[in-house]
């Protein structure tokens, strides 16, 4: 399975989380990078998932 990269970050720049997890495709690594983010209290915090080309599939600002 494709490795999805998720990172999450401060208004400051300061990065709060950089992981990189499994997903069959991009609608699954959506739903995986929310859940990871909520688990993680960083759901309102800058962030974003890319898939291994870099397509951005999840992003908030």
């Amino acid at each position: 399975m494709p490795i999805y990269k998720l990172t999450a970050f401060e208004q400051t720049g300061e990065k709060l989380l950089d992981e990189g997890f499994e997903a069959a495709d991009h609608h699954e690594a959506k739903e995986k990078g929310s859940a990871i983010l909520t688990e993680k209290d960083l759901i309102e915090k800058t962030h974003r998932c890319t898939s291994p080309e870099g397509m951005l599939v999840l992003f908030h600002r």
